[in-house]
Order: structure tokens, then C-alpha cells, then sequence
């Protein structure tokens, strides 16, 4: 048994509200790199190329590589043989959230309730999904998600008898509905199977998994295939403004489910697609 208390849990998700807004994984900033290359449009190579400098600029200055920086989803798997001490695991990942808001100068754009709207000004609370998992670690993921990419989700409760060709329509139309809404190049997060509510989860998981790593299915990945090249073939382009690249990545992510049911939910992440993570 191993003890950790609680207060490095805060510290460390502090550290990783800030590395998430102002460092883009390199993966992504590679895809940038590739989508360039691709891009047949005079315009949406530019783009790509203030995309670079932007990220690159972000880094060096360590400010945020987006003005919306997000509501704070955090993916904690905590080891089955850590002994917490200190306090309440919620509450020190929620302390962790306010100080890396405050203390990075990142924008607060949370409201404590949906319809009364009043901002709590820390940007708290954040999303919070928990795991138990083996050993005697914590991993945690700090994974901000702005709203202009998180208003353009979209859920179906297919039939058990749906085809694989109107599953991945059904991805890629909701995709190019949502035009320049997303800020594209987009990144695309689907969970499939479940429950509805599992399906969503799954959805904003995927969206942590490296652009440039196909489903090591072959059926899913072929799946992933086909979404990016309807999407890419729809000339939204970059930032909606027409071009061949529209979508960087497709990552589907199915699960078990119910023999009466098919859920599938599309979660969108615009280009800035962030998220740090650590161990402690």
C-alpha cells in the first residue's frame, strides 16, 4: 500500500491545467505539419501555417494557444493500492483545477449553474471521470474542452440493425453540419456501444488517443477511414474557409452493449485538441 496525499493530487493537476493550454501534444502539431503538405488550397495552407506559428508562439511564451480555454475534463486512474490522505480526491482535483486557472492567467468560463449563468470565476467545477485501476499510482489527464468544438456533439440510438456504411454517414454528416463552428481542422472523438451516457464518455476519451493511431482493429479502422474521407472530401476546409483538409483524425472507440441497442455519440474537438498528463 502506498500513501499519497492528497495535495500532490492539486499541485499536479495545477501543473496540467496550465501545460494543457499552453503546449499542443507534439503529435498534433505534426498533423498540422502533414495537413499543410495536403492541403490543395492556397488559403488553407496559410492557415496551416498561422496554426504552426500560434502553437510554437504559445510554447515559447507559455500563454494559452487558444482564447477559450475551455471547461476542465480530467481522467484520473487512480492505483487500486494508494492509501489517500489529506482531504477528499474530489476536492483536491477541484483546488488543483481553480489554482491552475487562476495562477496561469487562463480564462475563466465556467457558471456554477446552467441557467442562472453566474460565473464562479476559478472555472470550477471541472469534469471529473474517476478510475480504479491496478498498482500503487495516479495517472492523471487534464483535458480543457472549448465550446465552440463541444456544441457541435451529436448522439443517435441506432438499431441493432444499422450498417457499418450508415454509422460512419451518420459521423461524418455531423461533422460537415457543423462547418466552421469547431474551428477545423477538427479531431474526431466517437464511443460506440454501451449506454448513451457511455457512449459519450467513450466519445471524449477518444479524443486523448494519438492523431496519427488507427483502431487496432481493422474493421474500426477502416471505419476511421472512411469518416476522414467524407469528411475531407466536403470542402469545408480550414476554419470553414474551403479546402481538402477538414479533419485531422478519427478515433472511434466502441464498447459492449445491449442486444436491443446501438448508441453512438460524436464528440468534435477543434484544432487546438489539448491535454497534458502525469503520474504521481
Amino acid at each position: 500500500m502506498r500513501t499519497i496525499d492528497v495535495s500532490e493530487v492539486t499541485w499536479l493537476v495545477r501543473r496540467l491545467c496550465m501545460e494543457a493550454n499552453y503546449y499542443l501534444p507534439a503529435d498534433l502539431r505534426q498533423a498540422f505539419v502533414r495537413g499543410q503538405k495536403a492541403e490543395q488550397s492556397p488559403l488553407g495552407k496559410e492557415i496551416f501555417g498561422e496554426m504552426l506559428a500560434n502553437c510554437d508562439l504559445a510554447r515559447r511564451n507559455d500563454v494559452p494557444v487558444c482564447q477559450d480555454t475551455g471547461m476542465a475534463i480530467v481522467f484520473a486512474e487512480v492505483g487500486q493500492e494508494v492509501h489517500l490522505t489529506g482531504g477528499a480526491f474530489e476536492d483536491a482535483v477541484t483546488e488543483g483545477v481553480r489554482r491552475g486557472y487562476i495562477d496561469g492567467y487562463l480564462r475563466l468560463s465556467v457558471v456554477g449553474d446552467p441557467l442562472r449563468r453566474e460565473n464562479t470565476n476559478d472555472n470550477t467545477p471541472c469534469v471529473l471521470y474517476t478510475s480504479i485501476v491496478a498498482g500503487d499510482k495516479i495517472k492523471i489527464t487534464v483535458a480543457p474542452k472549448g465550446f465552440g468544438s463541444e456544441n457541435m456533439s451529436a448522439m443517435k440510438m441506432f438499431t441493432p440493425a444499422a450498417t457499418r456504411e450508415q454509422i460512419v454517414d451518420f459521423i461524418a454528416d455531423a461533422c460537415i453540419r457543423a462547418g466552421s463552428n469547431p474551428c477545423p481542422p477538427i479531431v474526431i472523438g466517437v464511443g460506440l456501444g454501451g449506454t448513451s451516457d457511455k457512449a459519450a464518455y467513450l466519445a471524449k476519451r477518444a479524443l486523448l488517443r494519438p492523431v496519427d493511431r488507427r483502431n487496432e482493429d481493422p474493421m474500426y479502422a477502416e471505419m476511421e477511414r472512411a469518416v476522414l474521407d467524407k469528411v475531407n472530401a466536403s470542402g469545408v476546409g480550414p476554419q470553414g474557409l474551403g479546402g481538402t483538409v477538414t479533419a485531422l483524425s478519427c478515433a472511434i472507440e466502441p464498447f459492449g452493449t445491449h442486444i436491443a441497442g446501438l448508441p453512438c455519440v460524436v464528440n468534435i474537438s477543434c484544432h487546438v485538441t489539448r491535454h497534458a498528463e502525469g503520474e504521481l
